[in-house]
C-alpha cells in the first residue's frame, strides 16, 4: 500500500514519526510547510496525512466531512475506530481527539480508487500556499507572521455523484478570505471530476492566525525559501 512508508502498527493502533510525516508532506503532497519539517520546534501531523489513513481504512463514501480538533505531534499512538454513532475518531491513548469523520452513503473499498483520490485530493491541498493563499492575503492587505505563520487545517467535506472512480482530479472554482481582527478563515471551494466528468464537488477550510499587515517584501522572501525548500528536496531525491 502507498500509505506504508508514512506510518507505523504499533500495538492496536499507528504511529506516525516526523521523518514519516515529513516525507508524505513533500513527496506525495509537495507541501514545504515548516510546520512538518521533522526537526521543527512546533513540528505537526498533516492533516492530509490523518485524511489519506481514515480513506484507505474505512474507504471512500459518497459524503465525507471531515473536522480537525487538534494537531498530532511525533510518534503520538492513535486509534482509527467508528464511534457508537457511526463517526469515525481519531483518538490517542488518554481519549484525546484529532479527527472527527462523518459519512453518508454507499463506501467503496478499492484500493486503487481510493489511491486515485487521495492522491488527486492531496495534490490540490499541498498547493494551498503560495498559488492560493498569497493572493488571498494581498488581496485583503493581511499577512501571518513570517516567523512564525500559522495555517490551521480546520475542516473539509466533499459530496460524489458516484464512487466508482477510476481518474479523478480536483480543481479550484472559488476561494475567499474572511478576515476577522487578527484571524482569517479561508474556504476553498472544488469541483471533482472523473476522466474530464464532473462527479462532484467539495470545500475546505482553513484558519490563519496572528494576522498583520501585508509585508510585500516579507511576503516575497517566505515564497522565495520556500520554492528554495523544494528545488532542494527534489534535486536531493
Amino acid at each position: 500500500m502507498f500509505l506504508d512508508p508514512y506510518h507505523t502498527q504499533a500495538d492496536a493502533g499507528i504511529r506516525i514519526s516526523a521523518q514519516q510525516a515529513s516525507d508524505f508532506a513533500k513527496r506525495v503532497a509537495g507541501d514545504f510547510n515548516p510546520i512538518h519539517d521533522a526537526g521543527a520546534r512546533r513540528f505537526c501531523v498533516p492533516g492530509d496525512l490523518l485524511f489519506a489513513l481514515v480513506l484507505s481504512r474505512f474507504g471512500l463514501s459518497g459524503h465525507m466531512d471531515f473536522r480537525f480538533r487538534s494537531m498530532v505531534g511525533d510518534g503520538t499512538l492513535l486509534s482509527l475506530e467508528k464511534n457508537a454513532a457511526g463517526q469515525i475518531e481519531v483518538r490517542d491513548e488518554e481519549g484525546k481527539q484529532y479527527l472527527e469523520v462523518g459519512s453518508e452513503g454507499d463506501t467503496n473499498h478499492d484500493a486503487a480508487a481510493i489511491e486515485a483520490f487521495t492522491r488527486c485530493y492531496v495534490a490540490f491541498s499541498g498547493k494551498n500556499f503560495p498559488h492560493v493563499l498569497k493572493p488571498l492575503l494581498e488581496a485583503q492587505g493581511v499577512m501571518f507572521n513570517p516567523k512564525r505563520p500559522l495555517v490551521i487545517y480546520d475542516s473539509m467535506g466533499f459530496s460524489l455523484d458516484r464512487i466508482d472512480l477510476v481518474a479523478p482530479s480536483l480543481e479550484l472554482v472559488d476561494s475567499s478570505l474572511d478576515v476577522t481582527g487578527k484571524r482569517g478563515d479561508v474556504r476553498l471551494e472544488f469541483r471533482i471530476t472523473d476522466g474530464g466528468v464532473p462527479v462532484g464537488c467539495g470545500s475546505k477550510k482553513l484558519v490563519v492566525s496572528g494576522l498583520s499587515d501585508y509585508d510585500a517584501a516579507a511576503m516575497n522572501d517566505i515564497v522565495a525559501e520556500f520554492y528554495r525548500l523544494k528545488s532542494a528536496y527534489e534535486n536531493g531525491n
